[in-house]
């Protein structure tokens, strides 16, 4: 019965049609025009769109403004996150060294990585526990000071003659009323001591998002270089090893022989200071050290700033200070220098220049500072690949 049963079930039903099932074309060798249109049921397919289209053209075109207009998007409200990731990688530049030089010493990477990391986050977080009450008692007596010297400005004989002139006393007067009572400029303060506020807290948020992005690309270096070397063809890759690891020596030895000059110059700068008895001297040897880190303008705009100060003693204190500074100066260009410097990059003067103030007009400090290991990467480039090429030729 059950066998009569499965017999009535495998017999088709009367009228009924074989369902269409889809299966993979034959293999002919890549050749579509070679399926008979009898063997294939619904006909053989037509020739590909030709790359000349116009049709092609305006497609891929339209995708491509769009994908250009999406980068953009993406690099315009991501610029700030942008900025943190090129500054950790140039931190991660500058340590590597450090830790290969460890590693030549048998201490294993990670072990390395934790030890110059805490060492430079140590270093910094002493040199400012050390720095911030100085310069908070030093702003606090500017404050204080403040109005002294703009009474005693008030009563010097140059300004009583001006007022007599010009009436300034009266005119500064009616400013100030005008200010006080205006709604607008009030806030405007106050709204700037909240952006003030809202600026220091984006500023340790950004710092500590530096630190730990330093953190993964050194410890990641390695494997970052090899993926990267991947993508290049098998028969260059050696080549680009070479270059490449040409390049990041000698960032890192930059990053590290530039914080040591800046350090020299600031420490230089507050013994002179100390002797001459220059007010602020903590807090101007600081911003030395940061303009320091701008190479070949930061000295100079330094200086500037601390004889500006030092005029406040007197015209002989300035020019002790600057004499002593721009001296200090010459031989640090000519001996310091490039003993710390002779295993970094060398740049002709010219295009370290333009490059800085290239790099300080796009990104600012961080541009300045990265501006000659960029304009040194360049050339190397141009002298190891397309000279090389143009030579051939």
């Amino acid at each position: 019965m059950f066998a009569v049963i499965a017999r009535r079930l495998r017999q088709p039903i009367p009228g009924a049609q074989p369902r269409v099932r889809f299966e993979m074309p034959p293999e002919l060798g890549g050749d579509d025009s070679a399926i008979d249109d009898g063997e294939a049921p619904f006909g053989s397919p037509g020739p590909r769109m030709s790359a000349q289209h116009p049709l092609y053209i305006g497609f891929m075109g339209t995708a491509g403004v769009g994908i250009a207009l999406l980068l953009f998007y993406i690099g315009t409200h991501t610029a700030q996150l942008l900025l943190w990731i090129v500054t950790a990688l140039f931190i991660a530049l500058g340590l590597d060294p450090v830790v290969r030089w460890l590693e030549s010493q048998k201490v294993p990477r990670p072990a390395g990585i934790l030890l110059s990391v805490g060492v430079l986050a140590a270093g910094v977080a002493g040199f400012f526990a050390t720095l911030i009450p100085t310069i908070v008692e030093q702003v606090t007596e500017i404050v204080r000071q403040a109005p002294t010297w703009i009474r005693d400005f008030l009563d010097s004989e140059f300004f009583r003659t001006l007022d007599s002139q010009f009436g300034v006393r009266d005119r500064i007067s009616e400013e100030l009323d005008k200010f006080v009572k205006n709604p607008d400029a009030m806030g405007g303060i106050f709204g700037g001591v909240v952006g003030f506020g809202s600026t220091v807290a984006n500023s340790v948020f950004g710092a500590l998002i530096v630190l730990v992005l330093s953190l993964y690309f050194l410890g990641a270096l390695p494997a970052m270089k090899k993926w990267a070397y991947r993508l290049a063809p098998r028969s260059r890759r050696p080549r680009v090893e070479a270059l490449s690891e040409e390049i990041t020596r000698s960032v890192g030895n930059y990053v590290i022989g530039q914080a040591c000059v800046a350090l020299l110059n600031a420490l230089f700068a507050f013994i002179v200071m100390t002797i001459l008895g220059v007010p602020f001297s903590v807090l101007l040897a600081f911003v030395v050290a940061l303009l320091a880190f701008i190479p070949l303008v930061g000295g100079m705009i330094a200086a500037v700033v601390v004889i500006l100060v030092s005029l406040t003693l007197g015209w002989q204190t300035a020019v002790i200070y600057a004499i002593c500074y721009f001296a200090y100066l010459q031989f640090e260009a000519y001996f310091i220098s490039p003993r710390i410097m002779q295993r970094a990059v060398a740049v002709p003067g010219a295009v370290a220049v333009i490059s800085v103030i290239a790099g300080g007009s796009l990104l600012g400090v961080l541009g300045a500072l990265i501006a000659i290991p960029t304009a040194a990467a360049t050339m190397l480039l141009i002298k190891e690949v397309f000279i090389v090429r143009q030579d051939r030729h």
